[in-house]
Parts: C-alpha cells; structure tokens; sequence
C-alpha cells in the first residue's frame, strides 16, 4: 500500500514516489492492528481512542467514530471498569521521511502556521501497556503550503529549503511522555491533512540528532475535520489554493485502522490562529 492508491488523487504526489534514493516509502502488510485486554491504569475513550484501563474478561467496550460514547456489557458478578489497550495502526510512512531527525521540542524553525503542542503518551503493549520510558517519538510534517522540507516544491510552491523544517522528535519521559511544539499542518495534492510519526527505541543521541535504534512504530496523525477546513481557508493556510482530500477519501485514513491516529484537540483561545492542544495515546509492541 502507497499513500496514492486513491483513483481520484492527482498524480503529483505518485510522481514522488518513484524516488527512492531520496525519499522511503515502505510497509509491512502483515502488521495489523492487534487489542488486548489489560488490568491497571486509567480509563479513557476519546475521539475513536482506547486507551490503557482497567478490564475483566466479562466486560467489554466500544467506541466507535461515529459516536464517541462508549458502550459498556457487564457481566453481573463483576462490577469492574473495562477498557481496551489498543495497538495503534502501522501504516506507510510516505515518500516524504528523511533520515536523522534532529532531537528537539520545537520544530517549528522559521515556519508561519497556528501553534499545535503535541503530547504523545507512549504505552508497550507486549508489557501491560506500561509507560514506555526512553522511546524516541519523532513527527514530520507538511508547511502551510503542503511543502515537506527536503522536497519542497512536490506540491506547486518555491520556498526556502534547509531539510530540517518541521521534523524532529523527543525522548519519553518515565512517563511515557513526549512532547512536541509544531504548526498546523498544511495539505498537498492526494491527502487528507496529517502528520507522520515514527517510535525508535534503543537510539544513541548526538549532539542534535540520534543513530541507531530500531523503529517499533510506523503511523500517522489525523485531525478533526470541521476545525481543519476553518484553519485551511485562513492564512497562512489559505495560500495553497491545491484540491484538499477529506477523511473520508483518504487512501490511509480508513485502512487498517488509521483512525487510532486521531488527535484529541484542545482550544489554547478563542480562535483557531491561538493554536491547539494535540494529545494521543500511542500503543506500540515491543516485542
């Protein structure tokens, strides 16, 4: 699976994919999305999410994205809150990722956008769903105008490009926590708008980067879609006039689960230029 697999996506996109010296775009079909039923923690459904709680094995939970209440079948001889841990879906990492992130808070650079603090709780699913402390949560993304630093002008626009703008990545916390400080990403020709992650474990830092590791996980992040459409027709966003794709039409949102990536989003103000809160609780396996 490629992120143009979409008949209706124009071919701007396909055309950077046949460069593989630059870019990677791989994907391990037989990953799948895996749920397993834990004891520990705290419950919590959001917006399509399950995240780490407590649960029997006479109970169960659902969600479902259409309707964020949860729906709970209780067994009578227990009265015990259930949740579900849930390993969040491996899909392709597209034609955009570049190697040696740099590690840093803000990635920002000089990029014009609306302010989006990511917190990223990173929970082992071959350990309980344990915190995983140490993991490296590394994000890239899109500029306003849908240029990825490294390739810009696949999607239409000249601009300045250093390599690095709007990528980089943190450490965990003993938490499981990562944050990260970005812009709201823009769209390019084909995709909904999104932004993609990747989870190291055993990296060795540098001075501003990291070598080694391996990559546990390979995903990508959705956003809601009303508050998308208001922030891309307002500036910066609303430079980059290129056909924008909706959820619905995605080629990777609705496949193999994608909607695990599905940020919950906070208001930092009154108006959408004040920026968002973004926060996901990420299941990987370590194993």
């Amino acid at each position: 699976m490629t992120e143009n697999t979409n008949p209706q996506n124009s071919a701007l996109e396909a055309s950077s994919d046949s460069a593989p010296s630059v870019g990677k775009h791989r994907l391990d079909k037989t990953l799948k999305r895996r749920r397993v039923l834990i004891g520990g923690g705290t419950a919590a459904v959001v917006g399509g999410l399950a995240v780490a709680g407590f649960a029997s094995a006479s109970e169960t939970t659902t969600t479902t994205e259409s309707d964020s209440s949860s729906t709970t079948t209780e067994d009578s001889s227990t009265s015990t809150t259930a949740s579900v841990c849930v390993l969040n879906a491996e899909v392709t990492e597209g034609p955009y990722s570049l190697d040696g992130a740099l590690v840093r808070e803000d990635i920002r650079e000089d990029k014009e956008g609306f302010e989006v603090q990511y917190t990223f709780t990173v929970v082992d699913v071959a350990n309980d769903c344990a915190p995983l402390a140490g993991a490296l949560v590394e994000i890239w993304h899109a500029d306003a105008l849908g240029e990825y630093s490294g390739f810009v002008g696949k999607n239409g626009h000249t601009e300045a490009d250093n390599g690095t703008f709007l990528r980089g990545g943190v450490l965990t916390d003993a938490n499981g926590q990562a944050n990260i400080t970005s812009i709201w990403p823009g769209h390019y020709v084909s995709r909904c708008t999104h932004v993609h992650m990747q989870v190291h474990t055993d990296v060795t830092l540098t001075d501003t980067s990291y070598t080694g590791g391996e990559v546990i996980h390979t995903g990508q992040l959705f956003f809601d879609e009303a508050i998308n459409t208001e922030i891309q027709a307002t500036s910066p966003y609303s430079a980059n006039t290129t056909r924008e794709t909706t959820l619905s039409n995605d080629s990777i949102y609705d496949d193999g689960g994608a909607s695990s990536g599905l940020l919950t989003l906070t208001a930092l103000g009154s108006s959408v230029s004040d920026g968002y809160k973004a926060t996901l609780t990420v299941g990987v396996d370590s194993d």
